[in-house]
């Protein structure tokens, strides 16, 4: 069984590809130039450079792949940007190069058996970011391209080791602050990475096809139950919590995306984080993807916090600035 997973170098990607690898699945890895190719067992992987952007070298590449290797059997097409400084790339990424790549598919008679959209639940109806948008574009264009076996995934803040926005947070507390946007408590749902993926696969392997689902651990947080989870996985004592009004977090993102504009590097903060940073409410239902695929979660948000802080210390990425005592 062959596997494609786009945006193989990202997050969430290498993950998926790890574990098809130990499913013993033939696994491409969807790349840019750019990209890293660095993964465990690397001589077990094949890599292939898919031009979205350029659809008559998108078609030529695809084509030339399928005449020479058959047509991948399942497709996770988690290729994507979640922060751009130009709002117009969200567009063009998350849903331009999906249109390019299924279209491509469909012409060259290369579709699938199973085709795993990566959207996020802030494509839920009526989104008010333009992250959430683009992907809401990318969800209808599946829905609308007749007898293509597709499933979408929604999920909700994805953490784990080497993501990278929640670290943020992360060293915030460690440092001994804890900053909340607005002062209405927030209702908040986490996936762990792990989670997710295992998610994807039951995606892949079940006769489903045609659905949208939800994907989280399935409990619901306030924000300060978060903080206090996290602040308890940090080992700090005590953390000064500060709630920062939603006009002052405007504003900081709107300085922090300008500064991304004049640097030309994608700001973590910009204006379509800060509509994210206000919505009060991001639960979800997942009683779909429980009833449908049998999907549990294996992680809670206490277990899946101690496991990334873990790999953010034994990797460097977490100074690691608090006594054995303190365990």
């Amino acid at each position: 069984m062959k596997i494609l997973v786009t945006g193989a170098s990202g997050f969430i990607g290498r993950f998926i590809v790890e574990e098809a690898m130990k499913r013993g699945l033939e696994v491409w890895a969807g790349v840019r130039g750019s990209s890293s190719r660095s993964f465990p067992d690397n001589s077990r992987m094949r890599f292939i450079e898919l031009p979205f952007e350029d659809r008559p070298r998108l078609r030529e590449v695809m084509k030339e792949h399928v005449e020479q290797h058959g047509k991948w059997d399942y497709i996770v097409h988690n290729a994507g940007v979640t922060k751009c400084i130009n709002v117009d790339e969200f567009d063009r990424v998350n849903f331009m190069n999906t249109e390019s790549f299924v279209e491509t598919l469909i012409e060259i008679d290369a579709a699938p058996t199973k085709f795993v959209l990566m959207s996020s639940l802030s494509a839920r109806p009526e989104p008010d970011t333009e992250y959430g948008k683009s992907k809401r574009k990318a969800e209808r264009l599946l829905e609308e391209t007749v007898n293509f076996p597709y499933i979408i995934l929604r999920p909700t803040g994805v953490y784990g080791p080497r993501e990278r926005d929640y670290l943020m947070m992360l060293k915030s507390v460690n440092a001994g602050w804890n900053f909340t946007a607005g002062f209405f408590p927030q209702r908040l749902t986490f996936i762990f990475v792990k989670d997710l993926v295992k998610a994807v696969f039951l995606a892949l392997e079940s006769e489903m096809v045609r659905k949208i689902y939800c994907v989280a651990d399935g409990e619901v947080y306030s924000d300060r139950e978060y903080a206090e989870t996290v602040r308890r996985a940090l080992g700090k004592k005590r953390v000064i919590r500060i709630r920062v009004p939603l006009p002052v977090l405007k504003t900081v993102c709107m300085i922090s995306d300008f500064i991304g504009k004049m640097t030309g590097k994608p700001a973590t903060l910009n204006r379509d984080k800060y509509r994210i940073l206000k919505q009060r409410d991001w639960t979800c239902d997942i009683q779909p993807i429980v009833s449908d695929l049998g999907f549990r979660a294996d992680y809670g948000l206490s277990r899946g916090m101690a496991e990334s802080i873990e790999w953010y210390r034994e990797n460097g990425w977490l100074k690691d600035n608090y006594t054995k005592k303190n365990r």
